[in-house]
């Protein structure tokens, strides 16, 4: 059918050049073959102009010609086509610098048949580029999706390289070189464990440790009756109070006597006394219905009021009471998170603190999804490197934070020095002084070093203040507060499509014990600022005494410069630490261990005035035992620390401490 038109297009091709022919253009051809051929052939062409994706095969001056739709040529040599074919090209590769492949198949009428066509030979010439020219039209999504892969690979790349360089500038090439080592060998160690020799060793000695735990934990518990359903008939009074003071005179450590660190902030026999009447007169109070309890909304709002002052807040200052300091700690970090999503769109929120900050920042940047960026401390100063803080600050920076003082080594972090990049960042700036609390605000009322913590300190937005350790309010109470109510704002949860009524709460829990509103409010409106003064006067007077025999102690070295009510020390080698701290619980002192680096350490409180003397003279006699026979050591603590400081996968320490926690829920 279309024999005609190849054979007027050859006829024309003899008659002139091949290079004229090639600079004819398609429709002079197709007017000049128009006026001679039958209806039928025209239909052909017509065809042949309604395809135009598709390749007419012809022949000129004796050889095979590819003419495409614009009238251009290159010259081949091709196979499997014959003069008539049309050739419809699926893909065009260049196989080498003369070679082309063409795919495709021929497009016939009657009969539809696969055929494959190979440039074997071509003219090097411009012609070339319309090759090209067609091969981008035809594939200019595949390259699309080319460069779209490019574009996600380089940005893959730079993700891992800003980690790595964020690694390195921030922790410092050495510690970037450990932590990599220790992520090598906890891959490792995590393959190894799926061997099942491997596991079952790990299964057992889990297992051994955890009943060893357990044997600890319930012994002391033993003549105690297991109460797991209820009791038919309810207890009269008399048998539930012999029951309650069975359980209090249970075997336990010496915290009246002063010698257990931190855990009971106790303000003495009358202050207990006056707690639990508070708590008496308003065990039913629930702050989440002020019209019902609007005594308990007063003593609220009058408590935060006075911590507030206490931390010298501006006009503005503003605050709520929490149930401690993790949930004031998570309600800060919570509060940024909202803020900085809604002022500046951060989406990937990131936090910067030093390696000594509570625990709860961990926990909150677990529970709110922020990305936790921790900064090495100082050596010596043991405070956050502050080159390092600003070094970490990224576009998506929500919050840095310091402590007043930390709970490790009693170090406070130079605030002024933070809140200056907070300003310079525009982020927000959190000083945790739960532990400082009541210490912190009258140490230079006192007569002791401070140093600058509170809202005096440009760049301050919140601060956090436990009201249930040196504060002496029963447990269960803390304060954060904000610069401005713009910033606290955020802190609050409101619901206002709930089908039960519009739902608005200031902090994570909904119903709160109003009791504790109330013992928090009594306790410090029976302490005063002059009670309060006094007991820092009491506390940090026996951290002092405490500092100075340790420091007397040629084997043991105290941890910075401490400031507050905390006592941090670690052992020089070859003396084990933890051998100490054993060698003291034997004889009753309840010390907490510490870890990266090793140390002990105490959280000062009342009871400790009149221990600390007491305290130096048995260490003293713990660390001259150990130097005078050394395998005297090698106690639980030691043991504990020691192994959790060699095994690669920290995964297994975790379990250890799942399964502690498993077991206080043991009836």
């Amino acid at each position: 059918m279309f024999s005609t038109l190849f054979k007027r297009l050859n006829s024309a091709s003899i008659k002139g050049s091949t290079s004229a022919f090639l600079k004819q253009p398609l429709q002079n051809v197709s007017r000049h073959i128009q006026t001679s051929i039958t209806g039928d052939s025209q239909t052909a062409l017509q065809k042949l102009r309604n395809q135009l994706r598709y390749y007419a095969i012809t022949e000129i001056a004796g050889r095979p010609y590819l003419v495409t739709k614009n009238d251009k040529v290159i010259v081949n040599r091709l196979r499997d086509v014959k003069v008539g074919d049309i050739l419809k090209l699926d893909k065009v590769r260049e196989i080498g610098s003369k070679d082309y492949t063409l795919k495709g198949s021929p497009y016939i009428p009657e009969t539809v048949f696969n055929i494959n066509a190979t440039v074997i030979e071509h003219t090097k010439s411009k012609l070339i580029q319309i090759v090209k020219k067609k091969r981008r039209k035809n594939y200019k999504h595949s390259r699309s999706l080319q460069q779209l892969k490019n574009i996600v690979f380089i940005f893959v790349l730079l993700n891992y390289w800003s980690k790595i360089y964020n690694k390195v500038l921030v922790g410092g090439p050495q510690r970037a070189f450990k932590d990599f080592k220790a992520y090598v060998i906890k891959i490792v160690f995590r393959q190894l464990r799926r061997l099942p020799s491997v596991q079952e060793k790990i299964n057992k000695e889990l297992g051994s440790t955890l009943a060893s735990m357990e044997h600890s934990l319930l012994e002391k518990e033993a003549g105690c009756h297991s109460h797991l359903t209820l009791p038919e008939k309810g207890l009269t009074e008399e048998r539930l109070m012999e029951s309650l003071h069975k359980f209090q005179n249970l075997k336990a450590a010496d915290w009246a006597g002063g010698k257990v660190s931190g855990s009971i902030y106790h303000g003495g026999e009358d202050l207990t006394r006056i707690l639990a009447e508070a708590y008496k007169i308003f065990a039913v109070a629930n702050p989440l219905h002020p019209e019902i309890f609007p005594g308990i909304r007063r003593m609220e709002a009058e408590s935060v009021a006075m911590v507030l002052s206490m931390y010298n807040a501006p006009a503005t200052g503003c605050g709520t009471m929490t149930s401690g300091g993790t949930e004031s700690i998570l309600m800060a970090c919570k509060t940024y998170r909202d803020m900085y999503k809604d002022i500046k769109g951060i989406n990937y929120p990131e936090m910067v603190v030093p390696d000594t900050i509570h625990a709860a920042f961990m926990k909150a940047a677990g529970y709110f999804n922020i990305k936790l960026i921790t900064v090495p401390i100082d050596p010596v100063t043991l405070k956050v490197d502050i080159k390092k803080v600003e070094r970490a600050i990224t576009k998506n920076t929500v919050m840095i934070a310091g402590s007043a003082v930390n709970f490790p080594h009693g170090i406070a972090d130079d605030i002024t020095a933070l809140g200056k990049i907070a300003k310079k960042y525009d982020v927000g700036l959190h000083v945790d002084c739960c532990l400082g609390s009541f210490i912190m605000p009258f140490l230079e009322k006192a007569g002791f070093p401070s140093t600058p913590f509170d809202f005096r300190v440009e760049g301050v937005t919140s601060i956090s203040c436990d009201t249930h350790k040196y504060g002496f309010a029963a447990k269960g109470s803390s304060i954060i507060m904000y610069r401005t109510k713009e910033i606290r704002k955020y802190q609050y949860f409101l619901y206002s499509q709930w089908t039960g009524g519009i739902y608005a709460s200031p902090s994570i829990a909904g119903s709160r014990p109003g009791a504790l509103i109330a013992g928090c409010w009594a306790a410090l409106m029976h302490m005063g600022e002059d009670g309060y003064l006094k007991s820092c006067k009491d506390i940090i007077g026996a951290r002092k005494t405490m500092e100075a025999g340790v420091r007397s102690i040629p084997q043991l070295h105290v941890k910075g410069e401490p400031i507050g009510p905390v006592l941090a020390f670690g052992a020089n080698e070859p003396l084990n630490i933890y051998d100490v701290g054993d060698k003291m619980s034997a004889r009753g002192w309840n010390l907490s261990a510490i870890q990266n680096p090793s140390g002990l350490h105490v959280s000062v409180t009342l009871p400790w005035v009149k221990s600390a003397e007491q305290f130096v003279k048995d260490l003293k006699e713990c660390v001259q035992g150990l130097v005078d026979d050394p395998s005297s050591g090698n106690g639980s603590t030691a043991a504990i620390y020691g192994t959790a400081a060699s095994v690669p996968d920290k995964t297994i320490v975790d379990d250890v401490a799942a399964g502690f926690l498993d077991l206080l829920y043991k009836a």
